[in-house]
């Protein structure tokens, strides 16, 4: 799946926070000065287009929602970023984190249970 810009990851916020919504329902929900309709139908257009949401007909209008649980998009974000920032290594990117010490002791203790009982099922 592609990467979302910062626009079409608030848009998913909605659609992860409300639910089903139709465009004309987006609008007031976004900060001013507000976007046009055009606008926001194109980019919700363009997360169909990505896989991130899916569409009702009624009529001649569309409710959109999202086809891509929240869940889901952090992992592949962050799949691309430990792919994009570490070698593909995750162990990098958790080696980065306690350099920068983002990431306490008793935080790795933690990390290593929850890998250890995950390794015996």
């Amino acid at each position: 799946m592609k990467n979302l810009t910062n626009r079409e990851e608030e848009l998913m916020k909605l659609f992860w926070e409300r639910g089903p919504l139709f465009v004309k329902e987006i609008i007031p929900l976004l900060d001013d000065p507000k976007p046009h309709f055009n606008t926001i139908s194109t980019i919700v257009r363009g997360l169909e287009a990505k896989g991130y949401v899916a569409h009702e007909a009624f009529g001649n209008t569309h409710r959109y929602y999202a086809a891509v649980s929240e869940n889901e998009h952090g992992k592949l974000s962050l799949g691309s970023v430990v792919n994009r920032y570490f070698g593909k290594s995750y162990l990098n990117a958790v080696s980065s984190l306690v350099k920068e010490e983002k990431i306490s002791v008793d935080e790795l203790k933690s990390l290593i249970e929850l890998v250890e009982k995950q390794n015996k099922r």
